[in-house]
């Protein structure tokens, strides 16, 4: 896990939810469909904008370690070391990276615990 490089994406990042469909002039940067609706990871810009409710502001951090769908452990390392800080976190795996949504006051912190883990 000495390879992590989390990189924090700028902006303010919100999770909500639509009954169907991605409301114009929105652009999600994560959906996943559930049976309650679809949920929508985008800027809390876009969900103001498009008067969609949130309450739960994130910062995104990429995880850039070069990592397949089938590693084992690298969830759980980052996971348990931002857990033990109090610090909850949403995981979304991309086909190339993991993505973290953190709350948003706590960036910074969490940038500093997942770059203690890459020194080891």
């Amino acid at each position: 896990m000495s390879d992590l490089r989390p990189q924090l994406n700028e902006g303010r990042y919100v999770f909500t939810t639509v009954a169907e469909g991605v409301p114009l002039g929105v652009a999600p940067v994560v959906t996943v469909a559930e049976p309650e609706g679809l949920t929508l990871v985008l800027t809390e810009d876009d969900a103001q904008t498009a008067g969609l409710a949130y309450d739960y502001v994130a910062a995104w951090i990429t995880l850039l370690v070069n990592s397949t769908l089938e590693e084992v452990g690298l969830t759980a390392a980052f996971s348990a070391q931002l857990a033990t800080a109090g610090i909850s976190c949403n995981v979304v795996a991309g086909f190339h990276h993991d993505h973290l949504f953190v709350p948003h006051d706590r960036a910074a912190e969490a940038i500093a615990l997942l770059e203690a883990i890459e020194r080891g």
